[in-house]
């Protein structure tokens, strides 16, 4: 059960924070993910059959103690903004905000439920908000490191000048392989990070982690 709750809030997440890309770009001028029907929550278009169903899956049969999936990327065109790169730097930056603005979320719930004085009466509702934050919080650390494709390059990119953004861009062409590797390397550090940035949330909540 424990499971299903966290592949539930994942999947739901990845979802927001693919339709924040989408939403944020409509708004800066550039309307291909709202013709191409991505700004929704129904998850049939977001769905990518590898990095929403096949890895996870894999992961949890193998026992893993690690769970990662994603959603298909909503398509963004940047020349639709009156100032690309920075524009596009806001969509990536939404992403991260998005995930972090549920995880706030799920803490006042939990808060609600704490004042309410209901929550022992609801420990899955509990346990699932409680996903909501670590998730959520991990989600936007996960996407803020500034290797391509994940959102933190596109934040960077946007604050370099053009030409050290290009050498950047440059640099980390097998950005998918450097992503791997860090996984690897850095996850234990990635994880102490997401724990204490989770606490921030769940003091709010006045419930332990």
């Amino acid at each position: 059960m424990e499971t299903i709750l966290a592949i539930i809030v994942l999947f739901f997440s990845v979802i927001v924070h693919e339709v924040a890309h989408g939403y944020t770009a409509l708004k800066l001028g550039d309307d291909t993910a709202y013709v191409m029907g991505r700004l929704t929550l129904n998850p049939v278009p977001h769905i990518d059959p590898f990095g929403t169903i096949i890895l996870p899956l894999i992961l949890i049969l193998t026992g893993s103690p690690l769970v990662i999936g994603w959603a298909k990327p909503v398509p963004v065109n940047p020349f639709n903004f009156v100032y690309p790169r920075k524009d596009f730097a806001k969509v990536g930056a939404a992403g991260p905000l998005s995930n972090l603005t549920l995880a706030l979320l799920s803490s006042l719930i939990l808060l609600g439920l704490n004042l309410l004085r209901v929550s022992h009466s609801f420990p899955l509702i509990v346990l699932l908000f409680k996903y909501g934050i670590f998730i959520n919080v991990l989600l936007a650390i996960f996407n803020l490191i500034p290797i391509p494709p994940l959102d933190g390059s596109r934040i960077l990119s946007g604050i370099l000048s053009a030409e050290k953004a290009y050498q950047y861009e440059r640099m980390f062409r097998m950005g998918p392989f450097f992503i791997f590797i860090i996984l690897i390397v850095l996850w234990p550090y990635i994880l102490k990070l997401t724990y204490f940035i989770s606490g921030f949330f769940f003091s709010i909540a006045n419930i332990g982690m």
